[in-house]
């Protein structure tokens, strides 16, 4: 079976940061003492699928707020087959076609992925989740840049991006996810309603929307929710209530240092707990020559 990894392109993934999250990882989780696994701001799920690729847990709990992400990861899990049935005829379709009809073709499949929304049940399983999830996996690859933004009436709003020859999907890969989140339930809600799941041994991995560090690095509307510094301080409340009971606690956020020196938001949010600073790629300036490798914040309890 192929390893698994991320089917989706997602703003913030953590990918780039795996190798530097292993000397981070409880070493619970790898002697094996760590079982159940629990992520609240799922995303594309690349710390996930490695510690499931690599590790022995036995159960996860992953939930996001966004309704769509969380469709699409539970139609890979359920049916995996019949989405790559789907995808395939979105791909020869798309594919056979010339850069402008390609891109009258994505602007279809975008206005039907928002006009059909209403008529979605995002709180039951049904067959109609099917197309949703390839239409979603569709545009996550032939939008610009694979963002995932919506606007204020919470529809998919990214334009047409000119990739020539977009890898719309991985089948060997999708079929080695959806085996991977056999172990997984996979719900839509907000992060606080953990508590009425995590009791206790548990390792838990926080990857909120990033605190905006400047003016132009501001993206937090993957949801139709913007993430306030109030969720913020509301998420560290919960780390601290949660940080009991033998369970381990990782959370990453922006490093507001890159920009202020004195400003200290997080570290008192956090005080108490263990802040580390890993280097990440990220473009967080207009400016060309004011990207790249910038500190991210890595806070755990233990």
């Amino acid at each position: 079976m192929k390893t698994a990894k991320p089917f989706l392109k997602w703003a913030g993934g953590k990918t780039q940061l795996i190798e530097q999250f292993l000397e981070y990882f409880p070493k619970e989780l790898r002697n094996g003492g760590l079982v159940n696994y629990y992520e609240p701001f799922l995303g594309s799920g690349a710390v996930f699928f490695f510690i499931a690729n690599n590790y022995s847990i036995k159960s996860a709990y992953l939930s996001d707020i966004n309704e769509d992400l969380v469709l699409t990861f539970n139609v890979v899990q359920k049916n995996v087959k019949g989405l790559i049935d789907e995808l395939y005829d979105l791909k020869k379709n798309y594919l056979a076609k010339n850069e402008t009809k390609r891109e009258e073709f994505f602007y279809e499949i975008r206005t039907k992925f928002n006009q059909e929304k209403s008529k979605i049940d995002f709180s039951n399983y049904d067959d109609g989740w099917l197309n949703r999830a390839a239409m979603m996996i569709f545009l996550n690859k032939t939008c610009f840049n694979g963002l995932f933004r919506l606007n204020r009436k919470g529809e998919f709003n990214v334009p047409f991006g000119k990739y020539k020859n977009p890898a719309i999907f991985d089948e060997e890969n999708l079929l080695a996810v959806s085996e991977v989140l056999k172990i997984a339930e996979i719900v839509t809600t907000d992060f606080e309603k953990i508590k009425t799941k995590i009791k206790k041994h548990f390792f838990i991995y926080f990857d909120p929307p990033y605190r905006p560090i400047s003016d132009t690095s501001s993206f937090t509307s993957y949801s139709k929710h913007n993430f306030t510094d109030g969720d913020q301080k509301r998420l560290a409340q919960l780390y601290h209530d949660l940080g009991k009971n033998g369970n381990k606690l990782m959370l990453s956020n922006s490093d507001p240092k890159n920009e202020n020196g004195k400003d200290d938001f997080f570290e008192e949010l956090y005080k108490g707990f263990n802040i580390q600073r890993v280097k990440a790629n990220r473009i967080i300036n207009c400016m060309s020559e004011k990207r790249g490798k910038i500190n991210e914040l890595l806070i755990t309890n233990y």
